[in-house]
């Protein structure tokens, strides 16, 4: 019986390993992208926020408050922040894994 069980517990091991490194590549690539595009949207939002005040200041209240939380959306504090949140929760389902097999 010990032994079945020993078996049964190696083969969900090796079945299991794939699944966490493909998690764990995937959340690699994936903060590459969102480093790399927080910095270019970075630059975008900082040209955007200063067409929003220029706006803001000449011609409309409510476009220059559009360009304003346009720029804080693309931001580092936006959707990348949204994007890193969600790759934590990736990475917290892959230790969940880890920690359930390997124990």
């Amino acid at each position: 019986m010990r032994a079945l069980v020993f078996l049964l517990k190696l083969l969900l091991k090796i079945l299991v390993a794939p699944v966490i490194l493909a998690l764990t590549l995937f959340v690699w690539i994936c903060v590459g992208i969102v480093y790399i595009s927080g910095l270019v949207l970075g630059l975008i939002s900082m040209v955007i926020a200063l067409l929003g005040v220029a706006v803001l200041i000449t011609y409309s209240l409510q476009n220059g408050i559009i360009l304003l939380v346009m720029a804080f959306l693309i931001s580092p504090f936006g959707l990348p922040m949204a994007a890193i949140w969600l790759l934590g929760k990736v990475q917290d389902l892959k230790f969940a894994i880890q920690d359930l097999v390997y124990g």
